[in-house]
């Protein structure tokens, strides 16, 4: 049942990647770790976001091993499962090619924090992760590293695109929505001139307020 909801989770969230203008033909892909498993969800490989349905969605072991579904997975399915394996607190992994976000991975260069929206998801910049070939673990490694001890939830990996992280998938796909808009706002910013930082201080309160304040909050 548990595997059955996570499937039907991930496969919709999918659509948000489409919706939000995140992937081209079939470049991106979510995850979901299954609670309590060391087992996650993944999509197929090559497979259109129309065709998706929960039965396609893999599921494959920490080692990235295929233990329930015909389809191959992801491509990226390595790095995910390294994800999984050395962070032990993410539940959702996600991965783009999302125009302007790719685009500073491209440069090599981190989006600095000059928006409270930054501040807010981000915790700080979006850092830059090392350059990596696909279909092993060195992406995973390069993600995990660049983001161990960092608040963002997002990694812009060099020469490649977009990997996010969550508590969740939802949060993951978020955070790779957030993710492209601020690339976006923070490029037109610097046609226009030199962007102006938030001091540290601010972003500490930024992203403490967003994280712990803002939104609805159970009171159970």
């Amino acid at each position: 049942m548990m595997i059955r909801e996570l499937r039907e989770t991930v496969c919709r969230l999918h659509a948000e990647l489409v919706r939000y203008g995140l992937v081209a033909w079939t470049a991106g892909n979510v995850s979901g770790r299954v609670p309590g498993e060391d087992l996650f969800v993944i999509k197929p490989s090559g497979v259109s976001y129309d065709d998706l349905t929960p039965e396609s969605i893999v599921v494959c072991d920490l080692d990235g091993v295929v233990v329930e579904g015909t389809l191959s997975p992801s491509s990226d399915t390595a790095a995910h499962a390294y994800v999984y394996r050395y962070m032990p607190e993410v539940n959702g992994v996600v991965h783009t090619h999302s125009t302007y976000a790719s685009a500073w991975a491209a440069r090599g260069e981190a989006i600095p924090c000059v928006l409270t929206a930054m501040a807010d998801e981000f915790g700080g910049e979006i850092p830059v992760g090392p350059f990596a070939l696909i279909g092993g673990d060195d992406i995973g490694k390069g993600v995990v590293e660049t983001l161990s001890g960092h608040r963002s939830p997002a990694v812009l990996m060099r020469n490649h695109g977009v990997f996010t992280v969550g508590d969740s998938p939802r949060s993951a796909v978020k955070a790779a929505v957030m993710c492209e808009d601020v690339a976006r706002t923070v490029h037109v910013a610097r046609q226009l001139g030199d962007p102006l930082p938030i001091a540290p201080e601010d972003i500490d309160r930024l992203h403490h307020r967003y994280q712990h304040v803002y939104g609805q909050r159970s009171h159970l």
